[in-house]
């Protein structure tokens, strides 16, 4: 038997919009349009959707206005509302972010990269339906399902990072290469026996976990910004540069709910630092030396090195030697000294894990 359609409900006011929007998803998901907010709450009394598609600009009760009265009744605050909109203001998206939504999409739509964003979507839904009906039957097997658990909350948390990279396609597997890099350079912590009172408190599965999310305020960065395909302009590039603040600002939202989390406070480190220098020239906050928390040190090397390796539209990728040799030279300028060190030492398992996480990622220039 065929499964159903996953039902989306269109909330528009323009009529020209609802068409388009549904002849896009119609092939593949059961689509309802619905003119207003008002009349999105008379459909919800009687059928609960899988995702709402809101437009924020609405006479009467616009998104924002429709998204509070969502997000304030039990029986709708969990349905995942994704905004739509063809203004570029930053902080509007972040007010949305901050009200709920978990997505914003550009109009006019563009055809491919809104069914890809509705699937990811529906695919974190599905994972955490699926977390919560499992979590209501734990009591008796806490112990023994444990693992498990910590894999599907991995599952929801690549899910949401291959959402962010869904918007920026030139850095696909990015967060999965970083993070197994990650990996690598707290062994090699250990082994050189450096930092050992900064990490002994860590909780190391929560910590690379957290990785996945270090790049999750690009979803906050305009789509001409984003996917452009040819270098940025400097102020494009300032522009780009928030992606670190939205980061800090997102995951602080997601501590409102869970404060003590220690899973979101190394996620707020990498979000927020990752692009700090050790020479003070670095941003958003050009702190300096061990005034950088120690993840975004680790974080800033992993980062920079998967950058170098892979291409990008303005550059061939580096081969694995050439981004030792611009790390190394990074020495204190960029980059901890002893970071570097310990980077050093195992950056033959930093070539093996790009090539295990990508397949052959080098086919165009690379080693």
């Amino acid at each position: 038997m065929e499964a159903a359609k996953k039902r989306i409900a269109l909330v528009d006011d323009d009529i020209t919009s609802l068409a388009l929007g549904k002849g896009i998803m119609a092939e593949q998901y059961d689509v309802v349009t619905i003119p207003s907010g008002e009349k999105l709450f008379q459909f919800l009394e009687r059928v609960r959707p899988d995702l709402i598609l809101l437009d924020v600009d609405m006479p009467v009760m616009n998104g924002y206005d429709t998204l509070r009265k969502l997000k304030s009744r039990p029986d709708t605050q969990d349905l995942p509302v994704i905004f739509l909109t063809s203004m570029s203001d930053t902080s509007s998206e972040i007010e949305g972010l901050n009200l709920g939504a978990v997505d914003y999409i550009s109009k006019p739509f563009s055809p491919p990269l809104l069914l890809k964003r509705l699937e990811l979507h529906l695919k974190v839904v599905s994972q955490q339906r699926e977390l919560i009906n499992y979590n209501n039957n734990l009591q008796d097997m806490v112990k023994a399902r444990t693992k498990t658990i910590l894999d599907m909350q991995n599952s929801v948390l690549k899910i949401v990072a291959n959402l962010v990279e869904s918007r920026d396609e030139i850095t696909g597997g990015h967060v999965e290469r970083t993070r197994q890099y990650l990996s690598i350079l707290l062994d090699g912590l250990v082994k050189a026996n450096l930092y050992t009172s900064e990490i002994a408190d860590w909780n190391r599965d929560f910590f690379l976990q957290s990785s996945l999310l270090h790049d999750v305020g690009k979803i906050s960065i305009p789509d001409k910004i984003l996917l452009k395909p040819d270098k940025l302009s400097p102020e494009e590039f300032n522009e780009m540069k928030n992606h670190t603040i939205f980061g800090v600002q997102i995951v602080q939202a997601m501590q409102k709910e869970t404060p003590e989390s220690s899973f979101l406070s190394h996620a707020k480190i990498l979000a927020g630092y990752h692009h700090e220098k050790w020479d003070g020239t670095g941003y958003p906050y050009g702190l300096k030396g061990q005034d950088i928390p120690l993840g975004g040190r680790l974080m800033a090397i992993a980062d920079v090195y998967d950058a170098l390796i892979s291409v990008r539209p303005y550059k061939k990728p580096f081969t694995h030697e050439e981004a030792v040799r611009i790390i190394v030279d990074g020495r204190g300028v960029q980059f901890d000294p002893s970071l570097t060190d310990v980077f050093i030492a195992v950056s033959g398992q930093f070539n093996d894990a790009a090539s295990a996480v990508t397949g052959n990622m080098f086919g165009q220039g690379g080693t």
